[in-house]
């Protein structure tokens, strides 16, 4: 008798033969897919599971199997990522569509390797500003989900951060538990970094964006304070070292995907061989520092369904009428029109508040005009 572990695995198997994902595996990060697998709720329960992860390489393989503890922080810090990309493009052509019960759970839209048993075509190969934003706000999330891990106590290999307090400052002392986003970022760079080890473009690529998403959180760190004193009277302030909120992290990198730097590839050899770099295509612009988003290859305009290029388009999608930006019916919709219904929702409403201490509502029903692209 299999057990269910063992049958995962020989399923695996025959799924990765049929199509043929040694390239894939090669350029497409297929372990994201453990932030929406069925392994995610067991994850770090039985160090065998490792090994029914895909697309690990031998490094990963490794990292998971020494430090299985925090692997539920690395899938829900994927978890997160992929989140906060859905809502920073909850309104663009491209919305961060993941897809269900694939390995490539962003389909066709990150990489040009095929599957024919499943498919599906994906598309994170295609080195574009799309690519660089997930492979950032993925990095970024690995490293901000291990390092709150780490400073609630979930993990024995890891705590708060004792090196870099200083001095205190006026009217205040050091206290609480500073987050270790070192800790944190070596693990995002540890393992998210682990298969970018190419000699070629694509990995030079994702080896920046991967830093730019990790060095986010470093620059948003900041003080967070707690006030003791009677009645609140703040005599005395406890402060440590904190986080921003993840959407601050999400808001920024959006800005970088906005204003990414296009980049050209070139080739040289080295002792080890040919080597790809890259270098900006436009002299004339600032180049790009470690902190911006690079690509190379130019977005699909994402209107509609394309296989090749990775876009499901945008029938159906609510537009909104009102809005002159992408989000706008013009726009969103690529200048096919857009459809109208009206939808009957149960709100609550005339609200009051009960001394003490309770809230009562009315419950009323409201008429909306729904707009969605034809």
């Amino acid at each position: 008798m299999f057990s269910e572990t063992s049958s995962r695995m020989i399923y695996l198997g025959c799924f990765l033969f049929l199509c043929g994902l040694t390239h894939v595996t090669a350029s497409y990060p297929i372990w994201w897919s453990l932030a929406v697998g069925h392994q995610y709720s067991s994850l770090g329960t039985q160090p065998i599971l490792c090994g029914s992860i895909p697309g690990l390489v031998p490094k990963q393989l490794r990292f998971c199997r020494n430090y299985v503890e925090i692997m539920p922080s690395v899938a829900e810090g994927v978890k997160l990522g992929i989140q906060e990309c859905q809502h920073q493009f909850r309104g663009r052509r491209w919305n961060c569509t993941t897809v269900n019960d694939n390995l490539a759970i962003f389909g066709p839209v990150l990489d040009k390797g095929q599957c024919r048993a499943t498919r599906i075509v994906p598309v994170l190969s295609t080195a574009t500003r799309e690519s660089a934003f997930v492979h950032a706000i993925a990095s970024a999330g690995v490293a901000f989900a291990v390092t709150r891990s780490c400073a609630e106590g979930s993990a024995t290999i890891c705590g708060c951060d004792t090196r870099h307090k200083g001095p205190p400052g006026d009217g205040w002392k050091w206290g609480g538990c500073s987050e270790d986003v070192e800790f944190g970022s070596m693990v995002s760079r540890e393992f998210a970094d682990a298969r970018e080890n190419r000699p070629d473009a694509r990995s030079a690529m994702n080896r920046h964006n991967n830093e730019a998403g990790r060095t986010s959180i470093t620059d948003h760190m900041h003080l967070k304070c707690k006030c003791h004193g009677l009645s609140g009277s703040c005599e005395v302030k406890t402060c440590w070292w904190s986080q921003p909120d993840f959407r601050v992290i999400g808001d920024y990198l959006k800005d970088k995907y906005d204003s990414a730097s296009e980049m050209v590839v070139e080739k040289h050899r080295e002792s080890r061989g040919w080597v790809e770099t890259l270098r900006p295509r436009y002299a004339y612009f600032k180049p790009p520092t470690e902190r911006d988003l690079v690509y190379y290859e130019s977005s699909p305009n994402f209107c509609e369904p394309n296989t090749e290029t990775g876009s499901f388009g945008t029938r159906d999608r609510t537009c909104n009428l009102t809005s002159h930006g992408i989000d706008g019916c013009d726009l969103l919709c690529c200048g096919r029109g857009h459809n109208t219904r009206t939808e009957r929702r149960k709100e609550k409403c005339h609200c009051i508040f009960h001394w003490c201490c309770y809230v009562s509502c009315q419950e009323c029903v409201r008429i909306y005009d729904v707009h969605t692209c034809k």
